[in-house]
């Protein structure tokens, strides 16, 4: 069970959406699939014990670097428009 929380819960759909958005997905289900597969990295629906820390962690670094990243464009993107 992951311990983080959102400040804002009400957020988790415009992030969920972000995500697929980013991952070019349809479903946010899939992004880390596509993330895994676009790195080479053998993910499977269900049990991965056979991943190591290193390909887990390039996959969840990789969308949530390049969520980070598009969410600073977005901002800064408001701000010009002000």
């Amino acid at each position: 069970m992951s311990r983080r929380k959102l400040l804002v819960p009400e957020s988790r759909a415009a992030l969920d959406q972000l995500k697929a958005r980013i991952s070019g997905v349809s479903d946010p289900k899939d992004a880390k699939f596509e993330a895994a597969r676009e790195q080479g990295i053998p993910l499977d629906k269900g049990y991965n014990g056979k991943l190591t820390s290193e390909q887990a962690g390039k996959i969840g670094g990789r969308m949530g670097g390049n969520m980070v990243k598009e969410l600073v464009r977005m901002a800064q993107e408001n701000l010009n428009k002000k």
